[in-house]
């Protein structure tokens, strides 16, 4: 398992990209889909919704368990991966490309976020 090295992750096991033009794209890592199991349920907050950084912003349903979804950031909810919540299945196929699931303009970003290689060593401990 491999993570990207461009990204940024956080210790609830969400990514975040680089923002472009102050919007970053926000994810769970192939870690997380992989303990989730079969993602069969996406729950998003909504576009407009003003999410703050550690806070739960969603759900997370497999055929294991119910998770919650945090935010890695906080800010307003720009766009939603509509493609997840009407296949909740590229969570697990695609969790660094398609199965991503909102987009967030940042206005305040936690200064604990991991870089890839913090983050592999985290999630193998």
């Amino acid at each position: 398992m491999s993570n990207p090295q461009q990204l940024r992750y956080s210790k609830e096991h969400e990514w975040l990209s680089t923002a472009e033009d102050g919007v970053s794209t926000v994810g769970i890592t192939e870690h997380a889909a992989n303990a989730l199991g079969d993602v069969v349920f996406v729950q998003l907050p909504e576009v407009g919704d003003t999410v703050s950084a550690g806070e739960t912003c969603g759900e997370l349903e497999s055929t294991k368990s119910v998770s919650d979804l945090y935010s890695p950031v906080s800010g307003e909810i720009t766009e939603v991966n509509e493609d997840v919540v009407s296949d909740p299945s590229l969570v697990n196929s695609a969790p660094f490309e398609g199965g991503w699931l909102f987009k967030v303009r940042v206005t305040e970003e936690p200064g604990d976020l991991l870089s890839a290689d913090e983050y592999t060593a985290f999630s193998a401990g």
